[in-house]
């Protein structure tokens, strides 16, 4: 088995096919797309492929250790994963096939108008190993 991080980005990503934001959507369009991520996360609960997943909320900061003991909080100037990243979900699965099956079924999900969002995910594995650094 192997670990996989599946990504929903806010920006950066193409496009959807069905590219209306969220807070354009109906209440009830809302609350299905929920429920279809609540039952793809039980059913993989019961393949036993499933190993976390949450939703981000859009505010974050970047910190750093300053050498003093207060880290200092700024806003930029990098790109901020809170502009990015909406979300994620951990998948453990055989392969790096059933990782790309299991987003692209994710990416299914309905969204304005009860129709599939087609959004894209980032299919991420999770390092396995060190990396071994010769002398």
């Amino acid at each position: 088995m192997a670990k996989y991080l599946l990504l929903k980005h806010y920006r950066g990503a193409p496009a959807s096919v069905n590219d209306v934001p969220m807070d354009r959507w109906a209440p009830e369009e809302v609350r299905a797309h929920i429920r279809y991520m609540q039952d793809f996360a039980d059913r993989l609960k019961d393949t036993g492929e499933y190993v976390a997943s949450h939703a981000l909320a859009p505010d974050g900061a970047w910190v750093r250790h300053d050498g003093d003991g207060r880290p200092p909080v700024t806003d930029g100037p990098f790109a901020e994963t809170k502009d990015l990243i909406a979300g994620f979900m951990i998948i453990d699965v055989d392969s790096y096939d059933r990782a790309v099956e299991l987003a692209g079924e994710l990416s299914a999900a309905p969204g304005a108008g009860g129709k599939p969002i087609h959004e894209w995910l980032e299919v991420r594995p999770f390092l396995t190993a060190v990396p071994h650094l010769d002398d």
